[in-house]
């Protein structure tokens, strides 16, 4: 049984002193693919470290998150556009619109994302959606840049079953972590009625653990938490879940 974890932070402070053994486990348990986001420059080196260090299970995002647009975020997209033409990268990501910590930005936001969606059209590369109290505004951008070449997957998906509508109608599929285990979570409540094919599978590592985990750190191993709970959602046995999703992710991101 192959499983993928289409979202995990590796090269994460978090992981310092145990990185290769929280990766181990992860691939003890049939987690073989790893799709990392970026988040900003300071980052690089770790993330190229990581791919390195596991070349055939580490497959690396370029971009800007949200949360790290400045007002002086230019230099950041420029990182990135050299980035992409001196290494390979599976997709632009991850990259958005956050709301929760920040609304003074949001127009620098709003350019950054859309900046970034034309980079992956250009390149032919999906985006990995990050959005936290901003779906009207994401929607807003993907509006725009919507046509041929738009396609990706939508991080961490916590909207309600409109919303989920909405983003596949943008060429997305939506990436399902431990939020779907959480007795308050609500996706759970209409997750079944998304076709499967819509669907990847994540962690976030480290962050938004699934229970029982939940508060602690999160690491790969745990979307095995997220692949049980998906399962018993959809009344599917856990392998067939991990290889359709899988299947997904292979479909997204060319690999």
């Amino acid at each position: 049984m192959i499983i993928t974890d289409t979202h995990t932070h590796l090269y994460s402070e978090a992981f310092d002193a145990d990185r290769d053994s929280i990766i181990q486990r992860a691939i003890d348990q049939g987690v073989t693919r790893f799709f990392v986001p970026a988040i900003d420059s300071t980052y690089t080196g770790r993330m190229l470290k990581l791919k390195d260090s596991y070349p055939e299970n580490v497959f690396l995002m370029a971009g800007l998150h949200p949360t790290h647009v400045k007002k002086d975020f230019e230099g950041e997209i420029k990182h990135v556009e050299q980035l992409v033409k001196e290494h390979q990268y599976c997709a632009i990501g991850e990259i958005g619109i956050d709301l929760y910590w920040d609304k003074s930005l949001l127009e620098e936001q709003k350019e950054a994302f859309g900046k970034q969606i034309k980079l992956a059209k250009k390149l032919h590369l999906p985006i990995v959606i990050h959005c936290r109290d901003a779906f009207d505004e994401v929607f807003e951008v993907l509006e725009s840049e919507n046509g041929s070449g738009l396609r990706g997957i939508f991080h961490c998906f916590t909207g309600n079953l409109e919303q989920a509508h909405r983003a596949l109608s943008y060429n997305m599929k939506l990436g399902i972590g431990g939020v779907v285990t959480f007795k308050n979570g609500k996706i759970d409540t209409f997750l079944s009625q998304i076709d499967l094919s819509n669907i990847v599978l994540e962690t976030d590592a480290p962050y938004l653990a699934p229970m029982p985990y939940r508060g602690k750190r999160n690491e790969s191993a745990y979307v095995m938490n997220v692949l049980k709970k998906v399962a018993l959602l959809y009344d599917m046995d856990e392998e067939e879940v991990a290889k359709v999703t899988t299947e997904n992710s292979m479909e997204v991101f060319g690999i």
